[in-house]
């Protein structure tokens, strides 16, 4: 897969609204709810969401609770940077359709000896490199740590109900694209509004937040300002 680019609200009767509102003709709520707005953070300052806490549940944990192995791939980037994703596609939680892209808390020089042991490189679009993992590889990359969650639902979510479900963000940040991404850095949660598509969702522990908001930063410095 290319790439592109990662609160707690509690209440049973919130659970059921958002559902009827998300889902035609609604659908039972779970014992366990899984959903994008149930985010917790631990004492340990790590988020847990989707029945994932990141920073400590495994790819294996999460292939467990998503019922699905998810493609596993290697990325380079033209700037030299490695990462290991797990793509899970079509999945059913609490009965919201999305896909879930995990990426993996590996170092670089791990992820780089990963890739000359290769067994495939594709190069895609972006300039980034896709390589097919060796079989000891993928077997090792199982008991890694979870980093990061890319979370993009079938359904498009309007402003309104992001605003209900997740509250105003600390800060917004707009790309020259219309994208709009509403940053919550307490939850450790980006969400990119798209007017012409569907929103992502990026989730990480707080204490990391700044990676997403980096180039988002970056970004938006290098814009011209509007004229007056």
């Amino acid at each position: 897969m290319d790439k592109k680019h990662f609160l707690m609200i509690s209440g049973i009767t919130l659970i059921a609204l958002a559902l009827a509102i998300l889902l035609p003709g609604g659908r039972p709520v779970q014992d366990n709810p899984r959903l994008p707005w149930l985010i917790e953070i631990d004492p340990h300052g790590q988020t847990r969401v989707f029945g994932l806490t990141l920073g400590t549940s495994t790819l294996q944990q999460a292939r467990q609770e998503l019922q699905q192995p998810g493609e596993v791939s290697l990325f380079s980037t033209p700037e030299g940077h490695f990462m290991v994703e797990a793509y899970f596609q079509r999945l059913h939680l609490s009965g919201i359709r999305a896909d879930m892209v995990l990426t993996l808390d590996l170092d670089q020089s791990r992820l780089a000896e990963m890739y000359d042991r290769g067994l495939r490189i594709s190069q895609l679009e972006s300039g980034a490199k896709k390589v097919k993992l060796a079989e000891t590889d993928m077997a090792s990359v199982a008991q890694a740590a979870i980093r990061h969650i890319t979370y993009l639902p079938a359904a498009d979510l309007d402003e309104d109900l992001i605003r209900r479900r997740f509250g105003e963000p600390m800060q917004r940040i707009s790309e020259p694209s219309g994208v709009v991404h509403w940053i919550y850095p307490q939850k450790g949660l980006d969400i990119a509004l798209n007017p012409d598509g569907k929103e992502i969702f990026q989730y990480i522990s707080p204490a990391h937040v700044g990676e997403l908001l980096k180039p988002l930063e970056n970004l938006e410095r290098s814009q011209p300002s509007a004229a007056n």
